[in-house]
Protein backbone atom coordinates (compact mmCIF):
# COMPACT_ATOMS: atom_id res chain seq x y z
CA UNK A 1 0.00 0.00 0.00
CA UNK A 2 1.49 3.23 -0.65
CA UNK A 3 2.19 6.20 1.81
CA UNK A 4 1.50 9.38 0.00
CA UNK A 5 3.41 11.77 2.31
CA UNK A 6 1.26 14.61 1.10
CA UNK A 7 -1.74 15.96 3.38
CA UNK A 8 -4.22 18.03 1.40
CA UNK A 9 -5.84 20.52 3.10
CA UNK A 10 -9.47 21.17 1.89
CA UNK A 11 -10.08 24.56 3.50
CA UNK A 12 -13.65 25.14 2.37
CA UNK A 13 -16.32 26.57 3.60
CA UNK A 14 -18.94 24.07 2.42
CA UNK A 15 -19.11 19.77 0.69
CA UNK A 16 -19.36 21.65 -2.94
CA UNK A 17 -15.85 22.97 -3.32
CA UNK A 18 -14.17 20.44 -1.07
CA UNK A 19 -15.75 17.35 -3.38
CA UNK A 20 -14.84 19.40 -6.58
CA UNK A 21 -11.58 19.30 -5.47
CA UNK A 22 -11.38 15.90 -4.51
CA UNK A 23 -12.52 14.63 -7.50
CA UNK A 24 -9.67 16.38 -9.44
CA UNK A 25 -7.34 14.46 -6.87
CA UNK A 26 -5.76 11.50 -6.67
CA UNK A 27 -6.28 8.55 -3.19
CA UNK A 28 -2.66 7.31 -4.57
CA UNK A 29 -0.93 10.49 -4.52
CA UNK A 30 -2.60 12.52 -1.43
CA UNK A 31 -4.34 12.31 1.77
CA UNK A 32 -6.46 14.87 2.91
CA UNK A 33 -7.26 16.73 5.78
CA UNK A 34 -10.89 18.09 6.87
CA UNK A 35 -10.85 20.77 9.61
CA UNK A 36 -12.90 22.62 11.95
CA UNK A 37 -14.73 24.93 9.45
CA UNK A 38 -15.92 22.03 6.64
CA UNK A 39 -16.28 19.49 9.50
CA UNK A 40 -18.55 22.13 10.99
CA UNK A 41 -20.31 22.36 7.70
CA UNK A 42 -20.87 19.50 6.47
CA UNK A 43 -20.41 16.59 9.09
CA UNK A 44 -19.44 13.20 8.86
CA UNK A 45 -21.21 12.76 5.71
CA UNK A 46 -18.34 14.46 3.48
CA UNK A 47 -15.77 12.38 5.28
CA UNK A 48 -18.01 8.93 3.65
CA UNK A 49 -18.26 10.37 0.62
CA UNK A 50 -14.41 11.01 0.40
CA UNK A 51 -13.45 8.04 2.19
CA UNK A 52 -15.58 6.50 -0.70
CA UNK A 53 -13.00 7.91 -3.15
CA UNK A 54 -11.05 6.16 -1.65
CA UNK A 55 -8.96 9.12 0.44
CA UNK A 56 -7.70 8.18 4.12
CA UNK A 57 -8.27 11.27 5.80
CA UNK A 58 -6.69 13.77 8.61
CA UNK A 59 -9.95 14.96 10.90
CA UNK A 60 -7.80 17.99 12.55
CA UNK A 61 -10.47 18.91 15.33
CA UNK A 62 -7.50 19.34 17.60
CA UNK A 63 -9.64 18.41 20.66
CA UNK A 64 -8.63 20.32 23.78
CA UNK A 65 -10.92 20.08 26.88
CA UNK A 66 -11.21 18.35 30.27
CA UNK A 67 -9.66 14.19 29.91
CA UNK A 68 -13.46 12.29 30.14
CA UNK A 69 -14.64 15.29 27.44
CA UNK A 70 -11.59 14.69 25.03
CA UNK A 71 -11.39 11.16 25.31
CA UNK A 72 -15.16 10.43 24.58
CA UNK A 73 -14.43 12.70 21.57
CA UNK A 74 -11.62 11.04 20.05
CA UNK A 75 -13.94 7.84 20.42
CA UNK A 76 -16.36 9.55 18.30
CA UNK A 77 -13.76 10.24 15.58
CA UNK A 78 -12.36 6.93 15.67
CA UNK A 79 -15.61 5.37 15.14
CA UNK A 80 -15.60 7.35 11.43
CA UNK A 81 -12.99 5.04 10.34
CA UNK A 82 -10.64 8.41 9.85
CA UNK A 83 -6.98 7.89 9.49
CA UNK A 84 -5.54 10.35 11.69
CA UNK A 85 -7.34 12.69 14.26
CA UNK A 86 -5.23 15.09 16.43
CA UNK A 87 -5.42 17.40 19.83
CA UNK A 88 -3.94 19.98 21.63
CA UNK A 89 -0.45 19.41 23.86
CA UNK A 90 -1.25 22.03 25.44
CA UNK A 91 -4.02 20.26 27.29
CA UNK A 92 -1.74 18.11 29.61
CA UNK A 93 -0.76 14.44 30.10
CA UNK A 94 -4.02 13.68 31.57
CA UNK A 95 -6.03 14.67 28.87
CA UNK A 96 -3.12 13.31 26.45
CA UNK A 97 -3.28 10.03 28.04
CA UNK A 98 -7.18 9.81 28.21
CA UNK A 99 -7.51 10.31 24.66
CA UNK A 100 -4.59 7.76 23.80
CA UNK A 101 -6.76 5.61 25.56
CA UNK A 102 -9.84 6.21 24.18
CA UNK A 103 -8.33 5.57 20.67
CA UNK A 104 -6.62 2.57 21.57
CA UNK A 105 -10.11 0.74 22.76
CA UNK A 106 -11.72 1.34 18.96
CA UNK A 107 -11.90 -1.19 16.66
CA UNK A 108 -9.85 0.78 14.35
CA UNK A 109 -7.48 3.06 15.97
CA UNK A 110 -6.39 6.34 13.72
CA UNK A 111 -2.91 7.71 14.12
CA UNK A 112 -3.55 9.65 17.52
CA UNK A 113 -1.18 13.09 17.35
CA UNK A 114 -0.77 16.33 19.41
CA UNK A 115 -0.53 19.96 18.14
CA UNK A 116 2.26 21.73 19.86
CA UNK A 117 2.58 25.44 18.82
CA UNK A 118 0.53 26.62 15.85
CA UNK A 119 2.69 27.37 12.79
CA UNK A 120 0.93 30.98 12.56
CA UNK A 121 2.49 31.97 16.45
CA UNK A 122 5.80 33.69 16.00
CA UNK A 123 8.14 34.21 19.27
CA UNK A 124 6.00 37.44 20.15
CA UNK A 125 2.74 35.50 20.35
CA UNK A 126 4.37 32.72 22.16
CA UNK A 127 5.39 35.04 24.96
CA UNK A 128 2.22 37.08 24.97
CA UNK A 129 0.30 34.45 26.32
CA UNK A 130 2.84 33.71 29.26
CA UNK A 131 5.68 30.89 27.91
CA UNK A 132 8.73 32.28 27.98
CA UNK A 133 10.36 29.49 26.85
CA UNK A 134 11.64 29.63 23.30
CA UNK A 135 9.63 28.28 20.40
CA UNK A 136 12.15 25.64 19.66
CA UNK A 137 12.16 24.52 23.80
CA UNK A 138 8.46 24.72 24.39
CA UNK A 139 8.18 22.55 21.22
CA UNK A 140 10.65 19.96 22.56
CA UNK A 141 8.82 19.54 25.90
CA UNK A 142 5.03 19.01 24.43
CA UNK A 143 6.83 16.96 21.92
CA UNK A 144 8.29 14.68 24.56
CA UNK A 145 4.70 15.04 27.07
CA UNK A 146 2.87 13.34 23.68
CA UNK A 147 5.23 10.89 23.55
CA UNK A 148 5.33 9.79 27.21
CA UNK A 149 1.43 9.54 26.77
CA UNK A 150 1.21 6.84 24.04
CA UNK A 151 0.52 9.31 21.18
CA UNK A 152 1.69 8.69 17.59
CA UNK A 153 3.27 11.81 17.31
CA UNK A 154 2.80 15.84 16.94
CA UNK A 155 1.86 18.06 14.32
CA UNK A 156 4.70 20.87 14.48
CA UNK A 157 6.35 23.18 12.30
CA UNK A 158 9.11 22.19 9.67
CA UNK A 159 11.86 24.12 11.85
CA UNK A 160 11.11 22.14 14.59
CA UNK A 161 11.22 18.78 13.06
CA UNK A 162 15.04 18.28 13.60
CA UNK A 163 15.14 18.72 17.00
CA UNK A 164 12.16 16.64 17.23
CA UNK A 165 13.58 13.58 15.13
CA UNK A 166 16.62 13.44 17.18
CA UNK A 167 14.57 13.78 20.62
CA UNK A 168 11.99 11.41 20.25
CA UNK A 169 13.17 8.92 17.06
CA UNK A 170 12.11 7.34 13.76
CA UNK A 171 9.21 5.45 14.70
CA UNK A 172 7.58 9.30 15.81
CA UNK A 173 5.20 10.91 13.69
CA UNK A 174 6.00 14.45 12.34
CA UNK A 175 3.62 16.11 10.72
CA UNK A 176 3.87 19.88 9.70
CA UNK A 177 2.30 22.52 7.87
CA UNK A 178 2.89 25.67 6.84
CA UNK A 179 5.13 23.88 3.93
CA UNK A 180 5.48 26.16 1.18
CA UNK A 181 6.91 25.54 -2.41
CA UNK A 182 9.72 27.47 -3.37
CA UNK A 183 8.51 31.01 -4.73
CA UNK A 184 4.91 30.32 -3.50
CA UNK A 185 2.88 32.91 -1.05
CA UNK A 186 3.73 32.91 2.81
CA UNK A 187 0.06 33.42 3.46
CA UNK A 188 -0.75 33.51 7.66
CA UNK A 189 2.00 30.93 7.83
CA UNK A 190 5.01 32.68 9.71
CA UNK A 191 7.33 29.25 10.05
CA UNK A 192 7.79 27.86 6.75
CA UNK A 193 9.81 25.38 4.88
CA UNK A 194 9.87 23.74 1.21
CA UNK A 195 7.96 20.30 0.60
CA UNK A 196 12.25 18.68 -0.12
CA UNK A 197 13.77 20.84 2.67
CA UNK A 198 11.03 19.51 5.29
CA UNK A 199 11.30 15.77 4.65
CA UNK A 200 14.87 16.03 4.71
CA UNK A 201 14.44 17.82 7.74
CA UNK A 202 12.96 14.90 9.30
CA UNK A 203 9.46 15.58 8.27
CA UNK A 204 6.64 12.17 7.84
CA UNK A 205 3.85 14.19 5.84
CA UNK A 206 3.41 17.41 4.78
CA UNK A 207 -0.11 19.26 4.86
CA UNK A 208 -0.23 21.61 2.13
CA UNK A 209 -3.39 23.79 1.14
CA UNK A 210 -3.16 26.76 -0.78
CA UNK A 211 -0.46 26.20 -3.36
CA UNK A 212 -2.24 23.00 -4.25
CA UNK A 213 -5.35 23.81 -3.81
CA UNK A 214 -5.90 27.44 -5.22
CA UNK A 215 -3.69 26.12 -8.32
CA UNK A 216 -5.27 26.52 -12.14
CA UNK A 217 -4.68 22.76 -12.13
CA UNK A 218 -4.48 21.33 -8.48
CA UNK A 219 -3.71 17.44 -10.06
CA UNK A 220 -0.31 19.42 -11.52
CA UNK A 221 0.85 21.15 -8.71
CA UNK A 222 0.44 17.95 -6.50
CA UNK A 223 2.46 15.99 -9.43
CA UNK A 224 5.09 18.59 -9.33
CA UNK A 225 5.82 18.81 -5.44
CA UNK A 226 5.26 14.81 -5.57
CA UNK A 227 7.83 14.72 -8.42
CA UNK A 228 10.44 17.36 -6.25
CA UNK A 229 9.88 14.53 -3.07
CA UNK A 230 10.33 11.61 -5.02
CA UNK A 231 12.96 9.17 -3.00
CA UNK A 232 13.04 11.65 0.00
CA UNK A 233 12.43 9.74 3.40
Amino acid sequence: MSDPKIIVALDFPGAVPALALAHRLSPELCRLKVGKELFTATGPALLEQLMKSGFEIFLDLKFHDIPNTTAQACKAAASLGVWMINVHALGGRKMLEAAQIAVSNSSKPPKLIAVTLLTSMSRDDVREIGIDTTTEETVSRLAQLAQESGLDGVVCSAMETELLRAQCGNKFCLVTPGIRPALASLDDQSRVMTPEAALKAGSSYLVIGRPITKAADPLRALLEINSQIRGLP
